[in-house]
């Protein structure tokens, strides 16, 4: 695990700028350092050594040097591909998995991407055509940055990286901003940063005389067979246990995060690690923002050591602005920072670690896909009517019933963006002050590709697709990668496998969510090893006392200063921000998911553009 910038070199001073741009993202590597200057390119490379730890570093080289590589993730598969090379005749200098990269891609071209299994976002440079070859893994476990500016392409594992090049042009993509209030994270190819992109996930590339040729080489297809229940939970059982064995290849002692439920729970039994991690809150709810004492109960079961801590409100609020530079882009789900927590605590101990990452969107966890097979009485009368109902009651104030009338008046493309929905366009168009930002697409238009793509399934599959596309890439894996890379910490995503996913996509509906539960199939397979009740345990993820904590007058008047703030000033209707924060505090409406995502973008902001 580790981390690269680069670019096509048109500068003076490359190398001292390169080295600039590495000492950005040294948390990713802090073992060791590498760099490949020329008169076209520009390669820095930091190493976080996992495997292969005396001659795997980089930037790295094929035989005849004609090739170089900078790579940050894992190739799983690596010993099965290296010995089909060997085969061909290829001759391997080290045991990396680096240099299959590298000896694949002169046997197979861009045909290598699909073949592999694992994490992943590299860039190869041939120095005969002057030709550059990058590519991310199929669910974008590992972050891919590029820019274009000045004469130079810019490219990185963090756009932090890029802040140092003397071409980049630091400006802020307010149409990003009206994204991020509806989805809390930043959901389209640009970025926060204007003309800075992401690669999506599952793309390559080939960059060459200054064009760009970019292509999607997979994407996921759910085509569910008939079969019971028990057989998929035995096929389930057997190919999560095969991802967690090939997922524990490495030279350094392997780890694994655990809370309550049954991802990590399952993921921490099937991997036999010696430690496990947990994080909790103090709260004035006692222990309901506090899984420890399920975790240590659950390690003492499966006979390993459990390692927690207690995160004080304090430590949580201090730490979140370095948090969010750490984001590259903000990002406003609570669990990020007990996420980093937890990541610091294991960085103390070992150097990799498994999570539960992925099982939800993969295998039908959360409890909003049953929202399509909940019918109620209501559910019975025509569409037709109910739409117009919905919209009649779509100007009415928000409450809880009026919200359910409105949502049951839409199909699913209309009322599902993901997992999170905080502001509607006309909240967010209330609030923003910039009309750019009011001329951003609505949510459905930046899902609808992905809705179209899933046309042919039933709803509940529709969700899912969406969730893999958007909300895992753009959330989840995000806070996953920038949090424990803050901590040079690697991050290993078992359920997130070519396999498990080929698996997933065969298993019905009704093996998957049924109206009293989610992940039928995983459940059942987690009961062979698991005790019941953490089996059965309904997933709370990271839970976080935001909305307890936002009514405490001195998070109160924290919030209130960053929302009368002049940066505040600049972007929004203030006096509305204070009246959400006013709302809440008096306990007339839970405004805190829509406080915390505004509050989010103010410390953010402030940590790339008030410096």
């Amino acid at each position: 695990m580790c981390g690269f910038t680069g670019f096509t070199n048109r500068i003076k001073d490359d190398g001292t700028v390169l080295g600039r741009m590495m000492d950005r993202i040294v948390h990713r590597g802090p073992d060791s350092s590498g760099q490949f200057i020329d008169g076209d390119i520009a390669l820095g490379f930091r190493r976080l050594s996992i495997i292969d730890l005396a001659d795997g570093g980089q930037p790295m080289f094929n035989e005849d040097k004609s090739m170089v590589l900078v790579f940050n993730g894992e190739i799983y598969n690596f010993k099965e591909l290296k010995a089909q090379l060997i085969s061909f005749g290829h001759t391997f200098a080290n045991n990396s998995d680096s240099e299959v990269l590298l000896h694949g891609f002169e046997q197979w071209g861009e045909d290598m991407v699909p073949m592999l299994r694992g994490m992943f976002a590299f860039v190869i440079f041939n120095r005969r055509d002057k030709s550059l070859f990058a590519a991310r893994d199929m669910f974008g476990i590992k972050p891919f940055y590029y820019a274009f500016m000045g004469e130079s392409f810019m490219f990185g594992s963090e756009i932090k990286s890029f802040l140092d090049h003397p071409d980049f042009k630091k400006e802020l993509n307010e149409e990003a901003l009206a994204h991020f209030l509806s989805f809390q994270y930043s959901p389209t190819e640009e970025t926060f940063f204007k003309n800075v992109y992401k690669l999506p996930p599952a793309h390559y590339f080939t960059f060459k005389d200054g064009e760009m040729k970019k292509t999607r080489y997979f994407r996921p297809d759910f085509k569910p067979q008939n079969g019971v229940l028990e057989y998929f939970a035995d096929l389930t059982d057997k190919t999560v246990r095969e991802s967690v064995e090939a997922h524990k290849i490495a030279d350094v002692e392997v780890g694994s995060f655990l809370s309550s439920g049954i991802d990590s729970s399952y993921i921490a039994e099937a991997a036999a690690v010696d430690k496990t991690f947990t994080v909790g809150f103090e709260s004035p709810d006692g222990d309901r923002y506090n899984e420890i004492h399920f975790a240590e109960k659950f390690a003492d079961t499966i006979g390993v050591e459990n390692i927690s801590k207690v995160i004080t409100p304090e430590e949580y609020w201090d730490s979140f602005p370095k948090i969010q530079y750490h984001m590259d882009e903000p990002l406003a789900d609570p669990a990020a920072i007990a996420l980093y927590f937890v990541s610091r605590l294991a960085s103390e101990h070992v150097k990799v670690v498994m999570s539960g990452e992925g099982a939800d969107e993969l295998f039908g966890g959360y409890r909003i896909y049953q929202e399509p097979i909940t019918l109620t009485a209501y559910d019975r009368l025509p569409f037709a009517l109910r739409r117009i109902i919905g919209r009649i009651c779509s100007v009415l104030p928000p409450e809880s019933g009026i919200n359910y009338l409105v949502r049951r008046g839409k199909t699913i493309e209309e009322r599902f963006i993901g997992n999170a929905s905080i502001f509607s366009v006309k909240e967010r168009n209330a609030l923003l002050k910039s009309e750019a930002a009011k001329r951003a697409a609505p949510p459905q238009a930046l899902c609808g590709k992905f809705y179209s793509e899933a046309a042919d399934k039933d709803d509940i599959t529709k969700m899912q697709y969406l969730d893999i596309n958007m909300w895992l890439m753009g959330d989840i894996l995000l806070k996953a990668d920038k949090t424990s890379m803050a901590n040079s910490l690697e991050l290993r995503v078992p359920f997130l496998d070519r396999k498990v996913l080929e698996l997933a996509e065969t298993i019905p509906l009704n093996c998957r969510v049924s109206t009293k539960t989610t992940k039928l199939a995983l459940r059942k397979a987690a009961e062979k090893t698991l005790p019941k009740l953490t089996a059965e345990k309904d997933k709370l993820g990271f839970p976080v006392p935001i909305r307890v904590w936002l009514k405490e007058e001195q998070y109160y008047n924290k919030v209130k200063a960053e929302f009368t703030s002049d940066t505040a000033e600049k972007f929004f209707y203030t006096q509305k921000l204070v009246k959400l924060l006013d709302l809440h505090r008096s306990g007339k409406a839970d405004l805190s998911r829509k406080i915390w995502t505004v509050y989010t973008f103010l410390i953010w902001y402030k940590q790339f553009f008030s410096v």
